[in-house]
């Protein structure tokens, strides 16, 4: 085959969505079968994404598709998901870090327990999952991670103060990695959405106000689509991205960029 349509292509890869049944993960899972992956399925609702899992292993024929209730805010969980890694035998070289969630308030009425388990799912878990996926990554010729972060990684967006310091330090893991495992032909990447109409989004949007104060800082002047995220996430996986490491790439509809 043409090796410039081999470089648009992830035939022969095994690619672990985190987050998988919903909104991003369940996009990217999507947009990463029609790219020829494998995939390796995780979220915490074992039943919803069984049934995501049918889903596409019948709209994917040719790809084997496997899944896996867990709750990546659990240690022995992450531990178990590179255990079942292990039994399949099938060569993992993608990772996408999508598992996340907040507790939007404002900064004093958090408890202790509230931001550790912010900073437990949205960073430590991203930052284990790396770790043990690395062995696995290093065989790889053109293995990859892609770590979702946040526009609130990067400026301040309304979302709870830990929830932005999270994201923040998983753009920074990203950096970090990249630079390090590089050498062992891992790129480490990440992209940072806005507002992208998921279940998560629904019940602020819903808020007339809310949204029009939005849309006026955005350029493109919409809400994001997750297929749009998934679109980003996959490109970063893709061999024809094979010179981009580090970076955290903005799929905001022109947000970050926006000024006054």
């Amino acid at each position: 085959m043409n090796s410039r349509i081999d470089a648009w292509q992830l035939h022969g890869h095994t690619a672990l969505v985190t987050g998988a049944s919903k909104g991003i993960g369940y996009a990217t899972a999507h947009e990463l079968a029609g790219l020829g992956a494998n995939l390796l399925l995780v979220a915490r609702d074992e039943d919803y994404l069984e049934q995501v899992r049918v889903e596409l292993a019948d709209e994917y024929e040719g790809i084997e598709v496997y899944a896996l209730g867990a709750d990546l805010a659990e240690a022995e969980d992450r531990l178990a998901v590179f255990d079942w890694v292990a039994d399949l035998g099938l060569p993992l070289s993608l990772l996408v870090n999508n598992a996340g969630g907040n507790m939007p308030k404002p900064a004093l009425e958090y408890g202790g327990d509230d931001y550790r388990a912010i900073f437990e799912l949205n960073l430590f878990a991203a930052f284990e999952m790396c770790r043990l996926a690395h062995p696995q990554l290093v065989q790889h010729a053109n293995a990859a991670i892609v770590n979702v972060g946040s526009v609130s990684g990067v400026t301040h967006v309304r979302t709870g103060a830990p929830y932005g310091m999270s994201k923040a330090a998983l753009h920074q893991l990203t950096r970090n990695l990249a630079a390090e495992w590089a050498v062992d032909g891992i790129r480490v990447n990440a992209v940072a959405p806005w507002y992208i109409r998921t279940q998560r989004t629904d019940s602020a949007l819903a808020d007339e106000d809310y949204l029009e104060e939005v849309l006026d800082r955005t350029p493109l002047r919409r809400i994001g689509e997750p297929e749009e995220v998934a679109a980003a996430i996959a490109f970063l996986c893709l061999p024809a991205a094979s010179y981009i490491t580090g970076q955290v790439l903005g799929v905001d509809g022109g947000f970050l960029s926006y000024g006054f």
